[in-house]
């Protein structure tokens, strides 16, 4: 493939030690087949550019009401009103106008060279510590082609690959980029359909036979399995023994839960959006230190790799 293919991504990050072997710059792509209550990244759900208004940033100046072609704003007392509906992801004038950058917009269009020459800058790092690129999203096989242009690209330029899945999608597109990745951070949220269901608005038989699959047909493949602990969703001992049995049998090389947080409601906000989970604001500090310690007796290393 080109280094010209194209994709969405609304975010880069670079310098992680959490997600992948070493130090890490992170892709974030747009798009997820799944809906999670807590998810914080919610302008990563959609594949199209969104716009997101933090009022607190706005000086009330209206230059962006009198700049938009659709009519879509409206300087009111308390701020912008958005009429979404008029409002297409495309165009990014009322952003651009902007100049408290209230207004600003979730996802651009890069194509991989682009993605590419900002991975290599930080190329110095990776020598040091054995790191590399991990895309993220979002959920990297909703932009099948784009991903694996990246990873194909990558491997021409000598750049070690990672990539973080929640693992639905269909079996021949994971398989497929799964040939051209180094390491693989997968993610497993419930065992049990009808919980997984109501927590992300889809089943798991799919994830679940992806991972086997994955793992079949790629056998070298390192596979970090992940779980982010939810309160009154997956924080129960025994789904974590049963996940941790997985893990195993899969021959992982590391499993690691974390802890849910809610660093991303503000994003609802600006988007417009209401935030779903109605639980608690962390887990029980009690419950987290006797899952991380049922973990660590398996996987020593798990804390390691921890996210706070």
């Amino acid at each position: 493939m080109s280094e010209q293919t194209s994709g969405t991504v609304f975010n880069i990050q670079h310098y992680s030690v959490h997600d992948g072997p070493g130090i890490r710059t992170l892709i974030f792509l747009k798009g997820c087949p799944l809906r999670c209550l807590w998810c914080s990244n919610p302008e990563s759900q959609t594949r199209l550019s969104q716009l997101a208004y933090n009022a607190t940033k706005c000086v009330g100046c209206a230059r962006c009401v009198a700049a938009c072609p659709q009519k879509a704003l409206e300087l009111g007392e308390d701020g912008i009103h958005i009429d979404r509906k008029l409002c297409p992801p495309s165009c990014r004038i009322c952003s651009e106008t902007c100049p408290g950058q209230a207004l600003t917009h979730y996802g651009k269009p890069m194509t991989v060279k682009e993605v590419l020459d900002k991975v290599e800058a930080d190329e110095p790092f990776y020598a040091r510590s054995g790191g590399g690129l991990t895309l993220s999203g979002g959920e990297p096989l909703m932009q099948a082609e784009f991903t694996l242009a990246i990873l194909e690209a990558a491997e021409h330029r000598a750049i070690h690959t990672a990539m973080e899945s929640c693992g639905q999608a269909d079996e021949e597109t994971i398989l497929a980029i799964c040939a051209k990745l180094d390491y693989l951070l997968f993610d497993i949220k419930h065992l049990d359909s009808d919980a997984h269901r109501k927590a992300t608005g889809v089943g798991n038989e799919r994830i679940l036979r992806n991972l086997e699959a994955v793992r079949s047909a790629y056998p070298r493949l390192p596979i970090h399995l992940r779980t982010p602990i939810i309160p009154g969703i997956n924080d129960d001992e025994n789904l974590i023994r049963r996940i941790l049995s997985l893990a195993q049998s899969l021959d992982a090389v590391n499993y690691e839960i974390l802890p849910y947080h809610r660093m991303g409601e503000q994003k609802y906000h600006y988007l417009g959006r209401q935030y779903l989970y109605e639980g608690p604001e962390q887990v029980d500090p009690q419950k987290l230190e006797r899952l991380q310690s049922l973990v660590v007796s398996v996987y020593p290393n798990a804390l390691a790799t921890q996210k706070g």
